[in-house]
């Protein structure tokens, strides 16, 4: 279960979802709250001196605003530095068990060189991320887990558990096919029948290592194999999750591959960058 949890803030209006977040799971699991921001150390050091102060006494009065009105045990900490070099410093510093940014804001020239915040600070923490995309309305009702039936996926999925997340929610497992799955068949051969029952056992074949996936997990679970046509596979799984009503999504950061890559750039940071829901992304370095 989680013991500890650390919220990112930059007082702007996205931030209120990652720590409405926060609050919702830290009473649900009577835990810590710890809430952070991050101030440029790339300006002028009376500058920095003036943005801390005024950032600690911030946190000093949400934090104690959280105190007494839930009840939940509540510290503040301000860090100096990068954004995401901030983050996830503190969120190791702290020996926090989650952590929850905001939905990212997204700087089209900046991001095509360096990514956002949020998707530098999953290439770099090793504490599984929570990213607030929902309005938070309480606990969660219903979990997609997107396998692609790596090792990667598993333990994004235990990882889930393990922080209580699919204790009390409604479970779908899902798989995308990849492109060499899914790819053209040679039909000059092949009748439409002979066709069909491929695709037909293709998608049996799939199904029965959802099923052992989520067996393997120990939860029951909804199980669902999609052949794409034209939509990338981030667009497939957050058009599902949207369908089905999910509002969280579990993915992993690494890829399924047989070397070491970061998913991030790839379908990682395809659905991060696109939920309407929230996104638990856990890293298994």
């Amino acid at each position: 279960m989680i013991a500890r949890i650390l919220v990112a803030t930059d007082f702007s209006p996205r931030s209120d979802r990652a720590l409405r977040r926060g609050i919702l799971l830290a009473r649900q699991n009577s835990t810590e709250l710890l809430l952070t921001h991050v101030v440029d150390d790339d300006q002028p050091q009376r500058l920095i001196d003036v943005e801390k102060r005024e950032a600690a006494a911030l946190l000093h009065e949400l934090a104690s605003t959280i105190r007494e009105s839930d009840g939940i045990d509540c510290e503040s900490h301000v860090a100096i530095g990068d954004a995401f070099q901030g983050i996830v410093r503190m969120a190791e510093e702290t020996g926090v068990d989650l952590l929850i940014l905001g939905p990212h804001r997204r700087q089209v020239l900046r991001d095509v060189f360096i990514g956002t915040t949020a998707e530098r600070v999953l290439r770099s923490s090793r504490v599984p991320v929570l990213l607030a995309n929902g309005v938070p309305a309480g606990p969660y009702r219903k979990a997609l887990i997107a396998t692609d039936f790596s090792d990667y996926s598993y333990f994004a999925a235990v990882t889930a558990q393990q922080l209580g997340l699919l204790a009390t929610v409604d479970i779908i497992a899902l798989h995308v096919m990849d492109p060499i799955e899914s790819g053209p068949v040679t039909r000059a051969a092949m009748t439409m029948k002979e066709v069909d029952d491929q695709a037909a056992k293709l998608t049996q074949r799939l199904t029965d290592e959802l099923s052992a996936f989520a067996r393997k997990l120990g939860v029951v679970a909804g199980l669902r194999v999609i052949r794409p046509s034209e939509e990338s596979t981030p667009m497939v799984i957050n058009n599902y999750a949207k369908d089905t009503k999910a509002d969280l999504i579990v993915v992993s950061t690494r890829a399924h591959s047989g070397f070491e890559k970061w998913l991030l750039g790839s379908v990682a940071e395809g659905v991060l960058g696109n939920a309407e829901m929230d996104v638990l992304a856990v890293s298994s370095s």
